[in-house]
């Protein structure tokens, strides 16, 4: 009896060492997280999503640097991309191989490594992806003051779903089925296009913007209602690839313009 009671008494203590000694287990959900870790997840998520976006701009001033400027880079992606329909659907092909292959090593709940390698390549994908529109910016809409403003335009409408869903709590994540079969959809359209050969002109661009801000609001939501504490890397992939693909579509409706 008295050999149980001080076995039972050493688990005890070993188990407020244990909670003592760690934080909240990676595989606990930031809601029902205590306060101060809730916040570190926040902030680690939103450190690496700002993080992303630094390493995209500083990826397309290397690579125009690195050719000479954007008329050097258009001479190179130019003919690549105009030699038939089938060269971007390769790219998008290939985007979308690696794209799948990032999100799966950033969601990785065993291999921190792993998951910082995947949103590594995400951003190299993207950053090459947005090379060719970069160009055309330069030269057929009014350069670098016409994605300065696209960029302003969209850094405002992610702040500001973001402080929507900060500040309501509201839990978005009835929204999935709109963000999966939309995403399906659009994607059906675009591969359509390029197959094709038609333009889907400003309504479809317009229709993207409200798409993206839908796929922001779902993704914030899930920051504080359904992402673990480990998934702080595959959140922030989640809403970089979101105001990525929302800066691509409000720079077309800019370039649309000139």
């Amino acid at each position: 009896m008295q050999h149980n009671t001080q076995r039972n008494q050493f688990e005890t203590q070993r188990e407020q060492t244990f909670n003592n000694d760690f934080s909240a287990p990676t595989d606990l959900f930031a809601a029902a997280a205590a306060a101060d870790e809730r916040a570190g997840f926040i902030m680690k998520t939103y450190t690496y999503v700002f993080g992303a976006i630094a390493a995209f701009i500083a990826i397309q001033v290397l690579l125009f640097t690195a050719v000479g400027g954007a008329a050097s880079m258009w001479e190179i992606v130019g003919p690549v991309l105009a030699t038939s329909r089938m060269s971007w659907l390769i790219v998008l092909g290939a985007f979308m191989v690696v794209s799948w292959i990032a999100g799966a090593w950033a969601s990785s709940d065993t291999n921190p490594t792993m998951q910082h390698v995947g949103l590594g390549v995400y951003v190299v994908a993207m950053s090459l992806i947005f090379v060719p529109l970069l160009c055309a910016a330069q030269f057929y809409g009014g350069g670098a003051n016409t994605i300065l403003s696209a960029a302003m335009t969209t850094a405002g409408l992610f702040a500001a779903l973001t402080l929507a869903v900060f500040i309501t709590r509201k839990d978005f994540s009835f929204l999935r089925s709109t963000v999966i079969f939309g995403g399906f959809a659009a994607l059906g359209f675009i591969i359509t296009a390029i197959a094709f050969g038609f333009a889907l002109g400003p309504i479809f661009m317009y229709a993207m913007v409200a798409f993206m801000c839908v796929c922001i609001l779902f993704h914030t939501s899930n920051v504080l209602h359904h992402y673990r504490i480990g998934q702080h890397v595959a959140a922030a992939l989640a809403l970089f690839a979101s105001v990525m693909t929302l800066f691509w579509y409000v720079l077309q409706i800019f370039l649309s313009r000139e």
